[in-house]
C-alpha cells in the first residue's frame, strides 16, 4: 500500500500544472471562432482514391465539351469575305434582260385586262338580266294600269252625261254609282332596282359606250310625268268628288257606291240643279286629267318596249336565255 501511495504522489506531480484561461483570451477564441464560422471553409474535401479518378475522368470530359474544336472540318472565318469578281456582260445579255423584263411586265397587264374584262363583262351580263326581268315586270303593271285608267274614263264621261240632265229627270241612283267609279286611281310604281344600280355602274365599258342611259332617262322622265299626274288625280277627288259627296250622299248610299254594290235607293240629300250643274264642270277637269293618265301610260309602255328590246339585243340576252 505504501508503494501504491508513492506512485500515485509522483504521478500528480510529474502532471503539468493547469492554468484558468485568461477572461481575455477567453473573448478573443469565441471572436475567432465565430468570424471562422461566417467565413467559407478553404479547405479541400477529402476524396477517396476510388473517387479521385471519377472526378478526373469528369473535369476532362467537360473541358472537351466546353473546349471549341479546332478540326479542319469545323474551322469558319466569318471575318474574311471573298473577293468575288464582277464580269462585264455584253450589251446584248443586258438588252435581253430588259426585254423579258419588258415582256413579263407586259404579259402582267394584259392579263390583269382580261381579268378585269372578263369580271366586268360578267356583272354587266347580271344587271342587264335583272333589268330585263324588271321591264317585263313593269309591262304587267303598266298593261293593268291601262285597262283601269281606260274603264275610269269611260265613268268619267258616262257621268259627265247624266249631269246635264234636268235634275227632275236625272238618273240618281246611276249619278252616285258612277262618281264611285270615278273616285279610283290605279297608280303605277316601276321596279327600279336594276337601273339604279346601272346608274351606279356607268363607269364600265359595257354601259358608258352604250345607249342604255339615255334609254333609262327617258323612261324615268316619263315616270315622273305620270306621277305628277296621279298627284293632281288625287287633287281633283278630295276638292271636287270628296265635298259632293259627304254633302249629298246618305250614309248608305255611300258605302254601297264605294263597295261596288247596288245601291239601296236613289235618296240624295239637299240636291240642287246647282250642284249637279257644278259637278258636270268640275268632271271635265277630272276627265282631262284621267285621260292624261292614260297617254302617260302609254308613253311608259313604249319606252319599256323600246328598253326592253335594246337591252336585249345589245347583250345578247335571246342568246343567254335560249341556253
Amino acid at each position: 500500500m505504501a508503494k501504491s501511495n508513492q506512485k500515485d504522489t509522483n504521478r500528480i506531480r510529474s502532471m503539468p500544472e493547469t492554468r484558468e484561461p485568461n477572461p481575455e483570451n477567453r473573448t478573443k477564441t469565441r471572436e475567432v471562432k465565430a468570424d471562422a464560422a461566417h467565413k467559407p471553409s478553404t479547405r479541400k474535401p477529402k476524396v477517396k482514391p476510388e473517387n479521385k479518378t471519377k472526378a478526373t475522368q469528369t473535369v476532362s470530359v467537360i473541358k472537351e465539351v466546353n473546349t471549341p474544336s479546332t478540326s479542319p472540318e469545323t474551322k469558319m472565318d466569318v471575318a474574311h469575305h471573298p473577293q468575288l469578281e464582277h464580269k462585264h456582260k455584253p450589251w446584248k445579255e443586258y438588252l435581253l434582260e430588259g426585254f423579258m423584263i419588258f415582256i413579263a411586265v407586259m404579259m402582267g397587264f394584259i392579263a390583269e385586262n382580261i381579268r378585269e374584262t372578263i369580271t366586268n363583262s360578267e356583272h354587266a351580263r347580271q344587271l342587264t338580266a335583272q333589268l330585263v326581268q324588271d321591264l317585263k315586270a313593269d309591262t304587267v303593271k303598266l298593261n293593268d294600269t291601262y285597262r283601269g285608267e281606260t274603264g275610269i274614263m269611260k265613268y268619267n264621261d258616262t257621268l259627265f252625261n247624266l249631269l246635264q240632265q234636268p235634275l227632275a229627270k236625272a238618273d240618281l241612283k246611276g249619278i252616285q254609282r258612277l262618281i264611285g267609279r270615278s273616285h279610283s286611281l290605279w297608280p303605277f310604281h316601276p321596279s327600279l332596282g336594276a337601273t339604279g344600280a346601272i346608274k351606279n355602274e356607268l363607269h364600265l365599258k359595257q354601259f358608258s359606250n352604250s345607249q342604255i342611259i339615255s334609254y333609262i332617262s327617258k323612261f324615268e322622265g316619263h315616270i315622273e310625268l305620270l306621277h305628277t299626274v296621279q298627284d293632281i288625280t288625287l287633287l281633283y277627288q278630295r276638292k271636287f268628288l270628296d265635298p259632293f259627296l259627304y254633302s249629298h250622299f246618305t250614309p248608305q248610299n255611300l258605302k254601297a257606291a264605294f263597295d261596288r254594290t247596288p245601291l239601296p235607293d236613289s235618296q240624295m240629300r239637299n240636291l240642287t240643279q246647282q250642284d249637279l250643274t257644278q259637278l258636270a264642270a268640275q268632271m271635265v277637269l277630272i276627265r282631262i286629267n284621267t285621260k292624261e293618265l292614260v297617254d302617260d301610260n302609254r308613253l311608259l309602255k313604249d319606252d319599256v318596249v323600246s328598253l326592253l328590246n335594246y337591252v336585249t339585243k345589245q347583250y345578247n340576252l335571246e342568246e343567254q336565255e335560249k341556253k
